[in-house]
């Protein structure tokens, strides 16, 4: 099959010049067709799901989206990290899921953070916000959670992790 020049006469039978007729309609159509396959992209929802599936059947691992640090351990807890304001949220425990109260849209992502984390000494520690309680995870792979924060940390501009947190009175 040729391809159809935007000056060429348009194969539907118009008489009329390709861009002035049926090309709008096929732009439209790769248009969708682009949307739909940007349905396949990632998305923090599907990276929490991977990470609970592996808290579930036991198996340690560590994955990054964007400025989210996730990493469930070989005892079944997981956990989700934001590296700009060391954030924390339990997204499993012993191998159940659970529920973590997330907004994501295709511009935002809402996130009810439950700890402060930090990683010293080759520990990862949690300090809960409701009581200030302090977690060490001990089993957590803190020294792969470093390293990914540094690389992150090389990735981001100071601009940009100022960016990520909007409070509800900053426009959209």
């Amino acid at each position: 099959m040729d391809k159809i020049g935007r000056n060429d006469r348009c194969p539907c039978g118009s008489g009329r010049k390709y861009k002035h007729c049926c090309a709008g309609r096929d732009e439209a159509g790769r248009q969708a067709k682009l949307t739909a396959n940007r349905s396949g992209q990632i998305t923090l929802s599907g990276e929490i799901a991977k990470i609970q599936a592996g808290a579930r059947e036991k198996s340690a691992m560590v994955r990054e989206v964007g400025v989210f640090i996730l990493f469930a351990t070989a005892m079944g807890d997981a956990w989700l990290l934001e590296m700009s304001d060391c954030d924390a949220i339990q997204i499993a425990t012993a191998g159940q899921p659970l529920d973590p109260q997330i907004e994501e849209n295709s511009e935002t992502i809402a996130i009810n953070w439950s700890h402060a984390f930090a990683v010293k000494n080759k520990t990862l520690t949690l300090t809960a916000y409701a009581d200030r309680a302090v977690l060490a995870i001990t089993d957590a792979p803190s020294q792969t959670i470093a390293a990914a924060l540094r690389r992150l940390s090389r990735r981001f501009s100071d601009e940009q992790l100022r960016q990520v947190h909007v409070s509800a009175t900053d426009p959209v």
